[in-house]
């Protein structure tokens, strides 16, 4: 008969102590997939999600006379060389500024005021996330932050970055509704605050999935579409026309380029107003 002696543990009874102390730490403690699934909150960027969504299927020709080649940038691309991306031919910028009222970009400053002193007319963003706070709140957030506008003949409109959650549920939990109505909030409170209307950057299969393919914004918002391909295919509903296409997000220098329908000359008519 095996003895037990005081103060020692049972095999099984300890085989089982494990087993239950393990499965403790597994509810509390996300496995390294999960954990690398999710980014961390202030990451996002502008097309962060197209190439998960909607793929890539070439690039647009180069060249064309009547459009103008642009990028858009984010903390994660650091001290940007600006005079290299103009030299290649880029003539205009959007730099992140906020993502919903709890983060700046740390590269603002460089990125924002480095490409106005080589010379490209510039403007900034805001990465919604339309589950943290509301559009007002964000869009006052985004002003106050550097999203603002002057007429100046180099600032572009602020831009929404409206597009696939990163941290979650890819409409952020809203029906269709609640997310036209926080987007039109956000779009109120911007142009009350600046005098301008927002350009609006989406992804046509996230606009129809989580707007219900709403086309109230068309007559007064500029279209940003973003599809990694040689064409820029179906616009979301009630816009004839795009005003920006990001086009890719493997670009040289900066990955994410950019090309507006038009000219210089419209570049700096809509940063007029």
């Amino acid at each position: 008969m095996p003895v037990h002696r005081p103060g020692s543990i049972r095999p099984r009874a300890a085989t089982a102590a494990v087993a239950l102390l393990l499965a403790a730490l597994s509810l509390t403690i996300p496995s390294s997939a999960q954990a690398a699934d999710v980014p961390a909150r202030g990451s996002a960027s502008m097309g962060m999600g197209v190439l998960a969504h909607d793929g890539q299927d070439g690039t647009p020709v180069s060249g064309d006379a009547t459009q103008t080649e642009g990028v858009d940038v984010a903390s994660y691309q650091g001290n940007v060389a600006w005079s290299t991306l103009w030299s290649s031919g880029a003539k205009w910028a959007y730099t992140k500024a906020t993502e919903g009222t709890y983060y700046t970009n740390p590269y603002f400053a460089q990125q924002y005021n480095g490409s106005y002193n080589v010379g490209m007319i510039r403007g900034a963003y805001h990465f919604a996330t339309p589950d943290t706070t509301s559009g007002a709140t964000q869009a006052n957030y985004f002003v106050d932050h550097g999203g603002g506008w002057s007429k100046d003949g180099k600032t572009l409109p602020g831009a929404l970055d409206i597009e696939w959650n990163p941290y979650g549920a890819a409409c952020y939990g809203k029906t269709t509704s609640a997310m036209v109505t926080w987007i039109a909030d956000f779009l109120n409170t911007y142009k009350s605050r600046t005098g301008r209307d927002a350009v609006i950057y989406t992804a046509t299969s996230w606009w129809t999935q989580c707007t219900g393919n709403y086309s109230g914004f068309a007559s007064t918002n500029p279209l940003w579409i973003a599809r990694y391909a040689s064409e820029v295919g179906t616009l979301p509903a009630g816009w004839s026309y795009y005003t920006m296409w990001q086009y890719t997000s493997s670009g040289a220098t900066v990955g994410d380029h950019d090309k507006f329908n038009g000219a210089l000359d419209r570049v700096v008519a809509l940063a007029n107003g």
